[in-house]
Parts: structure tokens; C-alpha cells; sequence
């Protein structure tokens, strides 16, 4: 019971580094990240009870560690492919929603596989909330006047490389 627990906490961190990117963003407004955690939650909990329903012939590991290695390259990736100096457009924060939402849905289903036997509801749950909190307090953190200082680039391939490198230990842990 424990360890899917810390399990969600852990893979959640990334979380951090997407509100703090959102954060630096003068026209973000935190209502914007909490409808995105509110659609956030509702996939946690579709992919809780979708991966408690199907059964894979292979391991599931590969799905989520590819999965999270695409999500993480595409992070990085976004920087280079609009323009960093520029304002993001709320096209551009409803994408961030959905890459977020759907790395939490990953994240949940990875999590259930694992801990199939065991698995409660209290792993969409501490996914969901862990991104919430992670993400709330990072944006909260970058209105603060040192952290504006901060270039969009780093909190991108932070987050990114966070990712890729949770994707990697599913992969080969």
C-alpha cells in the first residue's frame, strides 16, 4: 500500500517544473493550471479503471517507458519549436494540459500495472493530487521576483529530461 503511494509521489515531480513554467508566464492565471489538474484527475481516474480491465501480452513497462520517452522529447522539443521569447497562447497552454494530463493517465496505468494485485483507488488519487500540489506550489514559487529570472528553457528540458528519465528506469528497472 505504501509504495504505489510513493510511487505516485515520485513519478510526480515533473509536475513541479510544468507549473513553474506556466508560472513565468505573465498571462498565466492559476485558474488556468487548476482546470488543468480538474481534467488532470478525471484521466487518473479513467486510467486506473481502464488498466484494471484489460490485460496485456507483453510487458507493460515497455508501453509507459516509450510513452513517457515520447512525452519527455516532446517537452523538450516545444521549446525549440515555438518561439521561447514569445508569450504562450492559450492554444498552447490547453496542449500543455493535455501532455500533462495524459503523462498523469500514463503514470496512474504504469503505477496499476505494477501493483495490479494490490492496486486501490488510492493511486489515481495520490497521482492526482500530487501533480496538483507539486504544480500549485511551483507556480506560486516562480511570482516570486528571483524566480523570474529564470530562462523558459531550463524549467522545458528539466521537465523533459525528468520524463525521459522516468521512461527509461520503466524501461530498464
Amino acid at each position: 500500500m505504501l509504495l504505489p503511494v510513493i510511487s505516485g509521489l515520485v513519478v510526480s515531480i515533473d509536475a513541479f517544473f510544468i507549473g513553474l513554467s506556466l508560472g513565468l508566464q505573465k498571462k498565466c492565471k492559476f485558474l488556468y493550471l487548476a482546470t488543468i489538474n480538474a481534467f488532470l484527475f478525471f484521466l487518473c481516474m479513467l486510467g486506473f479503471f481502464f488498466a484494471e480491465k484489460i490485460s496485456i501480452p507483453f510487458e507493460p513497462d515497455l508501453i509507459v517507458g516509450f510513452s513517457f520517452i515520447t512525452l519527455g522529447s516532446w517537452t523538450v522539443l516545444q521549446f525549440f519549436i515555438f518561439d521561447a521569447n514569445k508569450p504562450r497562447k492559450k492554444t498552447t497552454l490547453v496542449l500543455v494540459g493535455i501532455v500533462m494530463s495524459c503523462e498523469a493517465m500514463l503514470i496512474t496505468m504504469g503505477i496499476t500495472f505494477i501493483f495490479l494485485p494490490d492496486a486501490t483507488i488510492i493511486i489515481p488519487i495520490t497521482v492526482a493530487l500530487a501533480h496538483f500540489g507539486y504544480s500549485a506550489l511551483s507556480f506560486f514559487m516562480s511570482r516570486i521576483k528571483f524566480m523570474r529570472r529564470i530562462p523558459p528553457a531550463i524549467n522545458h528540458i528539466i521537465s523533459g529530461l525528468a520524463l525521459i528519465t522516468y521512461g527509461l528506469f520503466a524501461l530498464f528497472l
